[in-house]
């Protein structure tokens, strides 16, 4: 039974070493310096309430897996802002069955975001107008399966936010990197 054990284990820390050593890396966080970002309140232009403030909460949560990387809504101390947009929301294109019943809902959310380098004034990512959907089938389209449609639409924008956001600080700091070699 012991050297099961030891075999298994020594599997194990050989593929971590493999990984390792071929520069895998987990996108979901960040090991580079202590960061602040700074999240302005988004613009909201469109007429559903409180969708900022959903956004916000959706991208702390994300942030919160990210132990070198925290999201205030304090300017004071920060490195970077990441400000946003909501342009435009479609509630709900609804589709319909040969007998008139709804059948499906698609909400659609128009949103552009930016990342700024507070020292250099620089932008290091830049969503100019990007569109996210989610389709859900109902018996009958209520706000119900609108809002569900909306909390996918948020929690599959914020990830994109997120993972993008890290992988810009990664090459900024892979480029200050170069520029010292």
């Amino acid at each position: 039974m012991g050297q099961k054990k030891t075999v298994f284990w020594g599997t194990v820390l050989a593929v971590l070493l493999l990984l390792n050593s071929c520069g895998y890396y987990f996108p979901h966080v960040y090991e580079g310096p202590q960061r602040v970002i700074y999240m302005p309140t988004w613009k909201n232009r469109t007429n559903k309430l409180n969708l900022d403030m959903k956004i916000y909460q959706s991208l702390s949560r994300w942030f919160q897996k990210t132990p070198s990387v925290d999201l205030t809504k304090q300017q004071t101390g920060a490195d970077y802002t990441l400000s946003g947009e909501i342009l435009a929301i479609d509630l709900p294109s609804v589709s319909w069955n040969t007998v008139s019943d709804a059948t499906g809902t698609e909400v659609q959310l128009y949103v552009r975001y930016t990342l700024t380098d507070l020292k250099s004034k620089t932008q290091l990512w830049s969503i100019q107008r990007k569109l996210y959907t989610a389709d859900y089938t109902v018996q009958v389209a209520t706000s119900a399966a609108d809002d569900e449609a909306l909390a996918k639409i948020i929690e599959d924008m914020t990830e994109d936010i997120y993972l993008g956001t890290l992988n810009a600080l990664r090459k900024q700091r892979l480029s200050r990197q170069e520029k010292k070699d």
